[in-house]
């Protein structure tokens, strides 16, 4: 089997790791490299970095609607496409240039959760469980049909970067397991269910914006869900404060309004949501360096009564 590649982030890695295994890779397609740290130098993204070490050729293109393009990855005589979070819709002169078309690896279990953020929104929405799916692409937003999907279970307090970890090694196992199956024609893609369909849109700094007014639960879900990024946050005393660690509370809650700090207990920040309460396990200030709780509540950056998220305090 002589495949092409298309990937960018961490989360590939594997996939194309394991692609390896079991094809000839003719060229490997990811983003642009883009400017990272304080320095802003051009960093490869994680994808470049390891097919460059495995001897790969490696197509970075800024545009991928051309007849050029399109033509390049023609010549490859390239069996099938294999694509997971390459980051860019791919247009009908690409998804036809393989034999056997573009297989997408969509983290989520199809027709759940449609879109650039699965992972995400998965867990900001309270999902239990997620996975893989392998489908044959189409010109739609992850709409084609699907081969096989495999599930794993959500963790209590997974964020979504460490759940990102254990699919993209879900994803492996599929290249290895699956691919080659469904490229043979040893597996049948079946149509999505149009009625059970969600989508998972692209994520904004805004998504990270921590309502407590909700309930202890959907306050979790959304900070775990929401990093690395964009990161959960709030506001205190009319500054940006990020909520890097949060747990649900053992407890009923309080009377007092929601955002309000109640007390200090166990070594955490308990604050009160609409229904219950989360135990706050570190945070930061804007402009100030990351604290656990103890340190927020021993330097009086929390304590009872002060309320994040209040609006009036901005």
């Amino acid at each position: 089997m002589r495949a092409l590649f298309f990937g960018t982030p961490e989360i590939a890695v594997p996939s194309l790791e394991a692609l390896c295994e079991v094809a000839e890779v003719a060229t490997v397609i990811c983003q642009p490299d883009r400017p990272k740290g304080r320095g802003l130098e051009l960093a490869p993204p994680p994808v470049k970095a390891r097919a460059l070490a495995l001897g790969l050729e490696v197509v970075q293109p800024t545009k991928i609607r051309t007849d050029e393009f399109a033509e390049s990855l023609r010549a490859k005589n390239a069996d099938v496409a294999v694509v997971i979070a390459y980051g860019r819709i791919l247009p009908a002169a690409v998804l036809s240039a393989p034999r056997r078309g573009c297989i997408n690896l969509h983290a989520s279990l199809l027709p759940k959760l449609r879109g650039a953020a699965p992972i995400q929104w998965a867990i900001a929405r309270g999902e239990r469980e997620t996975g893989i799916s392998l489908m044959q692409m189409d010109e739609g937003c992850d709409t084609g049909p699907v081969f096989t999907a495999r599930s794993i279970a959500i963790g209590d307090d997974e964020t979504a970067g460490e759940l990102a970890l254990r699919l993209g090694g879900l994803a492996a196992s599929m290249v290895r397991d699956d691919l080659p199956r469904a490229v043979q024609g040893e597996l049948v893609a079946a149509p999505q269910d149009e009625l059970h369909a969600t989508l998972a849109p692209m994520l904004t700094k805004a998504d990270g914006a921590i309502d407590w007014s909700g309930t202890a639960q959907d306050v979790h879900d959304r900070a775990r869900g929401m990093s690395p990024w964009p990161g959960a946050h709030t506001t205190l005393g009319g500054k940006l404060f990020k909520v890097l660690g949060l747990r649900v509370a053992a407890t009923t809650g309080s009377e007092a309004p929601p955002g309000t700090v109640v007390a200090f207990e166990h070594g955490k920040v308990r604050v009160a949501c609409g229904v219950g309460a989360v135990h706050l396990v570190s945070g930061q200030v804007e402009g100030k360096k990351a604290l656990d709780a103890a340190q927020l509540a021993a330097g009086r950056t929390l304590v009872p009564g002060i309320r994040l998220g209040d609006a009036s305090a901005a």
